[in-house]
Formats: structure tokens, C-alpha cells, sequence
């Protein structure tokens, strides 16, 4: 995680701009449940139903 202060404004002012999905992302990415999962899925085979259980638990999918 970068070492960003989160409580100055400074550190959001990309965020202005930042649509739904961007601001979606950003909440999943500070989730620890979300962060626990992800490492799951990375460190197995990415087969359709593991990936299929992460896209029904956090509703998206990555592509590689």
C-alpha cells in the first residue's frame, strides 16, 4: 500500500475526477476481506470456479 497520508486533501485530488467505478475500486482495495481474497485467487490456478466465486462474492472480474 503506498504511504500516502489519507487524511490530507492533497492525496484525493485525483479523485475528483473519479467516476462511480474509480471510487468502487478504491473502497475494494482498502477492504481486508477483499485483500485476503484476491491473494487467495492469486496464488491458485485461476480456474472459472474460483474466479467464478470471487466475481459472485465481490461482483467484478479482472482480465490478464
Amino acid at each position: 500500500m503506498p504511504d500516502t497520508n489519507w487524511r490530507s486533501a492533497e492525496a484525493y485530488t485525483s479523485q475528483k475526477k473519479a467516476d462511480a467505478a474509480d471510487l468502487a475500486s478504491e473502497l475494494l482495495r482498502r477492504d481486508r476481506d477483499y485483500q485476503q481474497d484476491y491473494r487467495r485467487l492469486s496464488r491458485r490456478e485461476r480456474s472459472s470456479v474460483a474466479a467464478g466465486q470471487f466475481r459472485g462474492k465481490w461482483g467484478l472480474s479482472f482480465s490478464c
